[in-house]
This record gives C-alpha cells, sequence and structure tokens, in this order.
C-alpha cells in the first residue's frame, strides 16, 4: 500500500526542500548585523581609528576601489588629515580589499560618500532634507544621530531614534 501517489510524494518533496532551505538561510541568522544583509566582523585596528572621529561604517557600504582611494587620501580625508602610520594604514588597507564590496556597493557612490550611493539615498528617501540639518544630526554621515546601535554594527529600523 502506497501512502502517497507520485504528484502528492513530489508535491511533498517540493515542499520539503522549500522547509530546508528556509532553515539553513534561518541557522546562518547570527552572521547578519541587520536586515539589510551579512555583518563583516570589525578589525580592532579600523574599530577604533576610523570611530575615533565617525562611525566605524560597515565594510560592505562601499566596493573596494572606493576604501583604497579613501586610504590613499588619509592627509585629505573629507577636510580632515586623518593620517596613520604606515603599518596601521597597510593593516586597514588590506581588510578593507579583502572585505569591501557587496550587494550594497556593486558601484563606487559619487566621491566615494557612502551618503551619495543609490542604495543609501534609496534606504533614506523618506527624509526630508531639513532632517539632516537638525544640530543633532548635522549631516547624513552621522549615522549614530539616528541609528541607536551603529557603534555595534546594527542599523536595524526598530532602532531608529530621530531626533528632534
Amino acid at each position: 500500500m502506497t501512502f502517497f501517489s507520485s504528484s502528492s510524494s513530489s508535491s511533498f518533496l517540493v515542499r520539503t526542500t522549500a522547509l530546508a532551505a528556509f532553515w539553513l538561510t534561518t541557522l546562518a541568522a547570527p552572521a547578519w548585523a541587520d536586515d539589510h544583509g551579512p555583518r563583516v566582523p570589525l578589525l580592532a585596528a579600523y574599530k577604533s581609528e576610523c570611530s575615533s572621529c565617525h562611525v566605524a561604517y560597515p565594510v560592505g557600504l562601499l566596493p573596494a576601489a572606493s576604501w583604497q582611494r579613501l586610504m590613499s587620501h588619509l592627509p585629505k580625508h573629507f577636510g580632515t588629515d586623518a593620517s596613520l602610520d604606515a603599518a596601521t594604514t597597510k593593516q586597514i588597507s588590506d581588510w578593507l580589499m579583502a572585505n569591501g564590496g557587496g550587494r550594497r556597493a556593486a558601484e563606487a557612490p559619487p566621491e566615494d560618500r557612502i551618503t551619495k550611493g543609490r542604495w543609501f539615498i534609496r534606504e533614506h528617501d523618506e527624509v526630508a532634507a531639513d532632517v539632516w540639518k537638525r544640530p543633532a544630526i548635522k549631516s547624513a554621515a552621522n549615522c549614530a544621530a539616528c541609528h541607536t546601535q551603529a557603534a555595534e554594527g546594527s542599523f536595524r529600523e526598530r532602532d531608529i531614534r530621530i531626533p528632534k
């Protein structure tokens, strides 16, 4: 006696395969920083050097070529001298080259600015221009002003608090 006809066993196989794929994807969830993509753990030198002035941005937000240009112009880093010693520059540069890019950074944004990239603009399209100018925010580059967990690498929508 058979319990499944050939069409019901095919349907069962499809449902089981889909369910298995769902669970395998779900089990990989600890590698995800937020609702948008995988998180690369920050290099300690990158985090300490870069977060001394701003949030240590997730490396996947810019392609490797953008990171390379930024690292080669540290004395003129967006109007600030962010120079580092040669060894630290090489360590951070090598890490950025190995981990830069991703699905949000397929191409370099204008001026290698994360805030001018298509992904960033699409994610923040509901933010009015005057919001960026609020004293507690100052600019779109100040992620931590609204993303309360940005320093930990999380940009989940549920953690957003826009200052008045």
